[in-house]
C-alpha cells in the first residue's frame, strides 16, 4: 500500500515540486552568503582609496542607479545560465562600493566599527525573523507585491530629490520606512520561494539581496546619526 502511493502522479509532481522550492531556496541561501564576500570587498576597496567619497552627490546618484539599472538588466538577460552568478557577484561588488561613503561617515566616529557590527547584527536579526515568518505564514501574500513596488518607488523618488534638498529630517524618515518596507519585503521574496512563485534562484537571491542590502543601508544611516560619538 505504501509503496503504491509513491506511483500516484499526483503525489509524485506533488513531491517534486517541494523538491524544486527546497532546491531554489537553498541556492539562493548559499549565493545570498557567497555575495557578501564581494559586498565585504568592495566596500572595503572604497573606504580604502575613497573613491566614492571624490563624487559630487549628484555624480554619484547618476554613478550609482546607471550601474545599479545596468547590472540588474544583464541578471535579467543572463540568469538562466552559469554567467548570471557572475554578473551578480559583480553587481554585489558595486553595491559594496557604493555603500562606502556611508561606511566612511560611521567610521568618522570613535565608535564606528562598534555601529557596523551592530548594524549587521540587526539586519541578520531581522532577516532571521522574516524568514521565519515566511516559512510559517500559510497565506497568499502575492496581492502584497504592487503596495510594496509602490512604496519602493515612492521612496526611491524621494531619495532622488533628498540628494538635492539635502533635508535631515527626510532623510530619517526615509531610513526609517525603508527599513519597514523591506523587512516587508524580505517576507514576500522568501514567501515567493517557499510557494513556488519564484522558480529562478539568481532573481531570488538579487531580490533578497536588496532588500538586506537597504535594512542595513538604512539602519547603519540611523544608529551613525543618533548614536555616533565623536572623538
Amino acid at each position: 500500500m505504501n509503496e503504491s502511493l509513491h506511483t500516484l502522479p499526483g503525489l509524485a509532481g506533488s513531491g517534486s515540486l517541494a523538491a524544486q522550492r527546497n532546491r531554489v531556496l537553498r541556492n539562493t541561501y548559499w549565493l545570498l552568503a557567497l555575495s557578501m564576500i564581494p559586498t565585504v570587498l568592495g566596500a572595503w576597496i572604497g573606504v580604502s582609496t575613497g573613491i566614492t567619497a571624490t563624487m559630487s552627490p549628484g555624480i554619484g546618484l547618476i554613478v550609482f542607479l546607471g550601474g545599479a539599472f545596468a547590472f540588474m538588466f544583464a541578471i535579467e538577460k543572463t540568469k538562466d545560465s552559469a554567467t548570471g552568478v557572475a554578473v551578480l557577484l559583480g553587481f554585489t561588488f558595486f553595491m559594496g562600493l557604493m555603500l562606502a561613503r556611508l561606511l566612511s561617515f560611521v567610521l568618522g566616529f570613535k565608535n564606528g566599527p562598534s555601529l557596523i557590527m551592530t548594524a549587521f547584527g540587526g539586519t541578520s536579526v531581522v532577516f532571521l525573523a522574516m524568514a521565519s515568518l515566511a516559512s510559517v505564514i500559510k497565506r497568499d501574500l502575492s496581492g502584497m507585491g504592487k503596495f510594496l513596488f509602490v512604496g519602493a518607488l515612492v521612496i526611491m523618488v524621494a531619495g532622488i530629490i533628498n540628494v538635492f534638498v539635502q533635508s535631515s529630517a527626510a532623510y530619517l524618515a526615509m531610513s526609517v520606512l525603508c527599513i519597514g518596507l523591506f523587512s516587508a519585503y524580505m517576507v514576500y521574496d522568501l514567501k515567493r520561494i517557499i510557494d513556488g512563485g519564484e522558480t529562478n534562484y539568481i532573481t531570488a537571491t538579487l531580490a533578497i539581496y536588496l532588500d538586506i542590502y537597504n535594512v542595513f543601508q538604512s539602519l547603519l544611516a540611523l544608529l551613525g546619526i543618533f548614536g555616533g560619538e565623536r572623538e
